[in-house]
């Protein structure tokens, strides 16, 4: 006898009732970049679709988020001013200061989730303090906590430490406890990996090293089990949420975290994931829609429960359909 799966593929509604995995907006959260200025809305060339964005035209952006019921945005911000300590970084009216305050004038229930992170912020572009060619960990993680503590005093609602500093959750775990936020969560990049991926986001948000790279803190791509170790020390010191970055060529890795870890599961689906998409629909290579949805799609089978991705809002705009 023939055994006959095709049986539950011979129509739309069969297919929809037995599909094992769905998207929804309440899936995505929106990267958006801001800059110091007035009335700027620029595309940013890297990544055609997304902007940067000055404080006064915010409200473009987040009434498109409102719109699209997506669960949340994450900032980034690009100062004018960068030094050897990032100190616009940790400024009170630092440019993602101003922007979580005006985010939060226009709707105080949308999530908004910091980047926490010194590369925008040092004219170095590293990720931390520098000595000589070497980022000093524990001092660095001095001036995340500095950050985080900020950023909270702004009216963050999750603070996201992407700068792969050892230790870094437990000192912001701390910082934020003993400032009076001990309800203010964190978002762990745990196992972001030192990727060719990121290369539009550098440009973006003006954050590419002025020497050297980023091996000796990211991840080297080669590695598995070493992403497990980085998310149980994460867990240990306290993250909320745990992320893997990039998403598409660390499918596997989702999928080994989600089946090593009970929490909640973050993918980003980074720039150049993005950019390739973008490119290779414009020259008629591939359905763009179609591709997009799917690699949505096969983050969220991997295992994620949650998706930073730069497609979030005509990713929602097709679900609505």
């Amino acid at each position: 006898m023939i055994k006959r799966g095709r049986r539950l593929r011979t129509s739309a509604a069969i297919r929809d009732m037995v599909r094992e995995t769905t998207l929804n907006s309440k899936d995505f959260i929106y990267p958006i970049f801001v800059v110091e200025g007035e009335n700027i809305k620029n595309q940013i060339s890297s990544l055609e679709g997304n902007y940067h964005f000055s404080i006064d035209r915010l409200h473009e952006v987040i009434k498109e988020v409102q719109e699209a019921n997506i669960a949340g945005v994450l900032l980034f911000g690009i100062p004018k001013h960068k030094d050897e300590c990032g100190s616009e970084s940790y400024n009170d009216n630092g440019i993602v200061q101003q922007a979580i305050r005006e985010i939060k004038k226009i709707d105080k229930e949308l999530l908004v989730i910091t980047d926490v992170c010194m590369c925008e912020y040092t004219s170095h572009g590293h990720c931390g303090i520098i000595h000589g060619e070497d980022v000093d960990n524990d001092e660095t993680l001095e001036y995340l906590a500095k950050i985080s503590v900020s950023h909270a005093k702004a009216g963050a609602d999750i603070i996201a430490p992407s700068d792969m500093m050892d230790g870094r959750i437990e000192a912001i775990r701390n910082a934020l406890d003993n400032n009076g936020f001990k309800n203010i969560s964190i978002m762990s990049y745990s196992a972001k990996y030192c990727s060719a991926f990121y290369g539009p986001f550098r440009d973006a948000a003006n954050s590419t090293p002025q020497f050297g790279d980023r091996k000796t803190y990211q991840m080297d791509p080669a590695n598995r089990m070493e992403a497990i170790r980085e998310t149980q020390m994460d867990i240990e010191e306290g993250a909320d949420f745990i992320m893997v970055k990039p998403a598409l060529s660390y499918l596997d890795i989702i999928r080994d975290i989600k089946e090593n870890f009970n929490m909640p599961l973050v993918a980003y689906n980074v720039s150049g994931e993005y950019a390739m998409v973008k490119a290779a629909g414009k020259l008629g290579f591939i359905d763009e829609e179609k591709v997009m949805m799917e690699t949505l799609t096969s983050i969220k089978r991997a295992g994620a429960d949650i998706i930073i991705t730069y497609h979030a809002l005509e990713a929602a705009k097709l679900l609505k359909r």
